[in-house]
C-alpha cells in the first residue's frame, strides 16, 4: 500500500488539500489504512463519494449480521450502545427511527428558532471578552452557542450544560490509547446521564424535543429504550460537535483575510451564500461512517469485492475540480454550490437546517459587534486537534482590533 497522510496530523488539518491531492493522484478510490478502522477504500473524487452514498444497496452501514461497519471486537458496550442509531443503520431500521426524530423535530419548528438562537448569539458575543482578552473564539463561543441551543432544544437543564462541553473536549481530544480510553469514560458517563433524562421524561413530563421524542414512543413509535437512548446522544453530539468546528473554522477562514470579513459584514444578505461556501471550503466532517460492500462491484475504476469496508471523503468531494470551478479558493458568492458537506441519500443531515442558521447567526452577531475582531496570532499558529475525521481547530485565540 502506497505511503498516505495522517489523517490525524496537524500536517494533514494544516492543509488538507495537499493531503487530498496526494491521495487523489493515486485513484478515483483507494486503500488507506485509517485510525481505529484499519484498512479501508477511500474515494477520492465527488462522483465516487456519491455513487457510494446514495447506493445503501450495494454499500451498506453493516454486515447481514447486523454488525456496524466502524466498530472493532475490542471496543466496549458503552460504544456499541450508542452506536447502535440511525446514522449506522439501513432500511427499514433507518427509515422507522428517522421517521420518529423527523416527526419530534417537525413539532418543534427549527426554522422558527432563529431569532432566538439570535439573541443567544448576542449575548455570548457581547461576554466574548468578559475574562479578558484575548479570548479563546472556540472555548468561549464557537462551542458554547452549539450546545446552548442543542440543549434548549432537546429541553436539557442548562446547568448542566458544563458538563457536555467537557465531555466534547474529551471526545476531540483523540491522539492515541490514553486519550482514547478517556473518551470511553466520557462517552459512558453521558450515555448514563441521557438514559436517566429519559426517564425523568417519562416519569414526570417535560419540555422539548427529549419530550416530543418520548410522546412518540407512547404513541406507538417503534424504538427500543437503547435505540432512545442512542438517538438523544446522536442529536446532542451532531447537533453541537460538528457545528462548533464549522463556527470556529469558519471564523478562522475570515479573520486570516479581514477583507472577506468586511465584505460580508456590509451587507449581511450575503450570508446565506456565505454559509454554504463556509461548509464547503472548511468540511469540518470530512469523513463517512465506513460502509461494508455488499457486492462486488467496480468503483472508480476499482474492483471492489464483498465484505470489504469503502468511506466517502466528504472533503475530497468538496475540492474536486469536476464538481467545483477553482475549489482551491473560497468564493463566497458561489453559485452553484454542490458542497456534499451534509451528504447525500438516506442519511442526508437531519439537522442541516439548525447548523445553517446557527453558523449565520454566529458570524453575524460576532462580526455586528465585533467589527474589527482580530487573531490575536499568526494564521501559522493557529493548531488543529488530532481526532481523525473532524477538522477541528484546538484554539482560536482573538481579540477585538481597534
Amino acid at each position: 500500500m502506497a505511503s498516505q497522510p495522517d489523517f490525524s496530523s496537524e500536517t494533514f488539518n494544516r492543509d488538507t488539500a495537499a493531503g487530498i491531492a496526494a491521495l487523489r493522484a493515486r485513484g478515483q478510490v483507494v486503500e488507506v489504512k485509517f485510525p481505529i478502522v484499519g484498512r479501508v477504500w477511500l474515494t477520492t473524487t465527488y462522483d465516487t463519494a456519491s455513487a457510494v452514498l446514495k447506493d445503501s444497496t450495494t454499500f451498506t452501514l453493516r454486515k447481514e449480521n447486523g454488525e456496524v461497519a466502524g466498530l472493532r471486537w475490542w471496543m466496549p458496550k458503552s460504544i456499541t450502545i450508542v452506536a447502535n442509531n440511525m446514522l449506522t443503520m439501513d432500511e427499514p431500521d433507518h427509515t422507522r427511527l428517522r421517521s420518529i426524530v423527523d416527526e419530534a423535530f417537525r413539532r418543534r419548528a427549527v426554522l422558527g428558532m432563529e431569532p432566538h438562537i439570535r439573541s443567544i448569539a448576542d449575548r455570548l458575543a457581547d461576554e466574548l471578552f468578559a475574562a479578558g482578552s484575548p479570548a479563546d473564539l472556540i472555548q468561549r463561543y464557537a462551542r458554547v452557542l452549539p450546545v446552548s441551543v442543542i440543549c434548549e432544544l432537546l429541553g436539557l437543564p442548562p446547568a448542566d450544560r458544563p458538563k457536555f462541553i467537557a465531555w466534547a473536549n474529551t471526545m476531540t481530544q483523540l491522539r492515541g490509547p490514553i486519550s482514547f480510553l478517556r473518551m470511553m469514560g466520557s462517552l459512558s458517563k453521558m450515555r448514563k446521564y441521557l438514559a436517566q433524562q429519559l426517564q425523568l421524561v417519562r416519569e414526570r413530563g417535560g419540555d422539548g424535543l427529549i419530550a416530543e421524542l418520548v410522546q412518540v414512543e407512547r404513541e406507538g413509535g417503534r424504538i427500543t429504550p437503547d435505540e432512545m437512548v442512542s438517538m438523544v446522544f446522536l442529536l446532542l453530539g451532531a447537533g453541537s460537535e460538528t457545528t462548533t468546528h464549522l463556527i470556529g473554522g469558519s471564523v478562522f477562514e475570515l479573520l486570516k483575510d479581514p477583507a472577506r470579513r468586511d465584505w460580508l459584514a456590509a451587507d449581511w444578505r450575503r450570508v446565506g451564500l456565505a454559509v454554504e461556501e463556509l461548509l464547503r471550503f472548511v468540511s469540518a466532517v470530512q469523513f463517512t461512517k465506513p460502509r461494508y460492500v455488499r457486492r462486488d462491484v467496480e468503483l472508480g475504476g476499482v474492483h471492489l469485492k464483498k465484505g470489504e469496508r469503502v468511506m466517502a471523503m466528504i472533503a475530497a468531494a468538496n475540492v474536486d475540480s469536476c464538481a467545483h470551478v477553482h475549489p482551491e479558493r473560497m468564493d463566497l458568492e458561489r453559485k452553484p454550490n454542490r458542497h456534499v458537506s451534509f451528504g447525500t441519500g438516506i442519511h442526508f443531515c437531519l439537522g442541516h437546517q439548525l447548523a445553517r442558521i446557527e453558523t449565520a447567526c454566529a458570524l453575524q452577531a460576532l462580526f455586528t459587534r465585533w467589527p474589527r475582531l482580530q487573531l490575536a496570532v499568526g494564521p501559522e499558529q493557529i493548531h488543529w486537534r488530532g481526532r481523525p475525521g473532524i477538522r477541528s481547530i484546538d484554539k482560536l485565540p482573538v481579540v477585538a482590533g481597534s
